[in-house]
């Protein structure tokens, strides 16, 4: 990402919060084959010491991936949304995208199919409780285990990361205020972040 100091964001504990609240992840893998691209959702290993994340990949994508030879980037994505140049004062017209984005990278680790049937079972249940009749693989667990050998569970921890938090922070308080107006408007999700990293 473009080096833009004053959007950087370094506290370890607000990317877990990013990914709490954003858990489908790009993962990225440099191959022997090229470049390859996947789609999972993740979840934070709140039991780990320094920042990990654990995800699935669904059978032969880790091959694909060639999992655990190297290093992965995976992209975690937040609210994002164009700012209009039309809610700046006039006369300024470079519009801009607000978001808020982090680079993950580590080697990942493959999971044994126990682990990987806890890791799914684990991040079913994180994404489920918020649905009063939310499932849980527990209530098959026959059907959940064969399920569960379509897919190989990763855990990775991050040995570094690289977040930006850009936020129309670096705007005058008028027009954040009417960018953040606006975005209640269209993107309440965005607004609430431009207030989190403003107060």
């Amino acid at each position: 990402m473009k080096h833009t100091p004053h959007f950087l964001l370094t506290d370890p504990d607000e990317v877990k919060r990013l990914i709490r609240e954003n858990p489908w992840a790009t993962f990225v893998s440099n191959t022997s084959k090229g470049l390859v691209a996947s789609h999972y959702p993740v979840m934070v290993d709140e039991d780990a010491d320094e920042l990990t994340i654990v995800s699935h990949f669904g059978r032969p994508d880790e091959r694909n991936h060639e999992v655990g030879e190297h290093e992965m980037l995976v992209i975690i994505q937040g609210p994002h949304d164009y700012v209009s140049a039309s809610w700046y004062d006039p006369g300024q017209l470079a519009a801009t995208w607000n978001h808020v984005t982090a680079h993950l990278y580590g080697v990942p680790e493959v999971l044994s199919e126990a682990e990987t049937y806890e890791a799914l079972s684990a991040l079913t249940d994180y994404l489920e409780h918020p649905y009063p009749e939310g499932r849980s693989l527990d209530e098959d667990e026959a059907w959940s285990g064969d399920l569960a050998k379509g897919a190989v569970g990763v855990r990775m921890r991050v040995t570094r990361f690289d977040a930006r938090a850009k936020v129309s922070q670096n705007k005058p308080q008028h027009v954040y205020e009417r960018v953040v107006t606006e975005f209640d408007k269209s993107n309440p999700r965005l607004a609430a972040e431009m207030r989190h990293f403003n107060e």
